[in-house]
């Protein structure tokens, strides 16, 4: 019989939309190769309650909070009280402690898997019985947090200084706790180490991939828009403050600029829940889709697909997938960060307007076109040869097995010293 596993994320994986879905959702279906998964979960979304079945049949058990996000922004106060996180009070839910606390009972996991710092607080302070304990921080969260309080005002910078404090401590916690702390990037795992030095043997960078199957270029799919026009398209979901950010700076400022050349051209904003403020930009060429359940077409058909990230913490999947589909991809080294692609020949990097407006222009026109194209093909062919994600996980199998092989030399130790 397969070992079992303990595998805790904080949405449904599942449809994987989105960055806090895409990763959690590779690495159960592969993990799920091995073990027997054991799956909890928060739904904060209603729609995607027609997507458990999906998730069901990967795992031998599971469960599935419903998450109300708006009592929950009023609930999660009570962090304040308990000095944790907000957002880990945001994602409590006692009967998924419940659930969790039953498993590791009865179960008893070979391996507790956790994706994210906002699920670690259901498994610290219980009994693991020697489980292999990996959290998946994916990017160090309590920086971002530090980067808000810098540059926000009050009462919303008190605010993240202090979840910045709490995230920090939390981070800790977990890499004193835990057989491995692991990220998306070498980068992110870097700056952990600095933070973590006495738990740096223990941390680990493992890169996310792309679905190069599903975004496959060479399939036939209907435009979303008139292709007539340059077609500037952001992908990612639109009330995550870096989103929010760098659309608005690509609207405000860049745009402008563009349309000193191609008065015509359009900007698309695909993602969902767009908060007030990118609503707000919809007009004047500029749209503001909302949730897109296939995101393909979109992306097949955009004159290049930009990252104007200003703040940004591991990989960008809105960038991996502009290059599956074989398009242009013009990026801040923000949006770079973690991603091996040639700047020049596999996508385009700028950090100021001017620049940002050039390269996007660059790729427009029929000269610009097979520009876009030849762009478009390297980076298809970095993603083939780079970014698969049966190859990228295979590191979450050697943490596995170097850490059971670990616990059982220590047990068989023990074991040799009794009298």
């Amino acid at each position: 019989m397969l070992p079992n596993l303990l595998f805790l994320t904080q949405r449904i994986p599942y449809p994987p939309i989105k960055g806090e879905k895409i990763r959690p959702l590779q690495i159960l279906r592969h993990l799920a190769k091995t073990h027997r998964v054991h799956l909890g979960c928060l739904v904060d979304d209603p729609a995607d309650m027609a997507h458990i079945p999906v998730i069901q049949e990967i795992c031998a058990d599971s469960y599935f909070a419903p998450l109300d996000r708006k009592r929950a922004r009023i609930t999660c106060l009570r962090g304040l009280l308990t000095g944790e996180p907000l957002s880990v009070t945001f994602f409590r839910d006692r009967g998924l402690a419940g659930w969790v606390r039953d498993v590791l009972a009865r179960v008893r996991p070979k391996v507790i898997f956790v994706c994210s710092s906002n699920m670690a607080s259901y498994v610290l302070g219980q009994d693991w019985h020697k489980a292999v304990s990996i959290v998946d921080l994916a990017d160090v969260d309590s920086e971002k947090w530090r980067a808000y309080a810098e540059t926000g005002t009050f009462p919303m910078r008190w605010v993240h200084n202090r979840e910045w404090q709490k995230t920090a401590a939390l981070e800790a916690e977990i890499a004193k706790r835990c057989d491995w702390s692991t990220f998306v990037t070498d980068a992110e795992a870097g700056l952990f180490k600095q933070l973590q030095p006495q738990a740096s043997a223990h941390i680990r960078g493992i890169a996310s991939g792309v679905d190069h199957v599903y975004f496959d270029p060479c399939r036939a799919y209907a435009p979303p828009y008139d292709t007539q026009r340059p077609n500037y398209l952001f992908t990612g979901t639109m009330d995550y403050k870096p989103n929010v950010d760098a659309v608005t700076w690509f609207a405000q400022d860049v745009l402008p600029l563009i349309r000193r050349s191609r008065p015509d051209a359009q900007f698309h904003i695909a993602g969902s829940n767009p908060a007030p403020s990118v609503q707000a930009l919809a007009g004047d060429g500029i749209f503001v889709t909302g949730r897109i359940p296939d995101m393909r077409p979109h992306l097949a058909y955009a004159t290049a697909c930009v990252a104007p990230m200003l703040i940004a913490r591991g990989i960008q999947n809105k960038v991996l997938e502009g290059m599956a589909m074989a398009r242009p991809v013009v990026v801040t080294s923000g949006a770079l960060e973690g991603i091996d692609a040639a700047p020049g020949s596999e996508l385009l990097l700028a950090d100021d307007t001017k620049t940002f407006a050039a390269h996007c222009l660059s790729v427009t026109g029929p000269d610009g076109a097979q520009h876009g194209i030849a762009l478009g093909q390297a980076a298809r062919n970095k993603v083939m040869s780079a970014y698969i994600w049966q190859e990228r996980l295979r590191g979450f199998d050697a943490l596995l097995q170097e850490t059971a092989a670990a616990h059982e030399q220590e047990t068989a130790g023990l074991e040799g010293q009794t009298p």
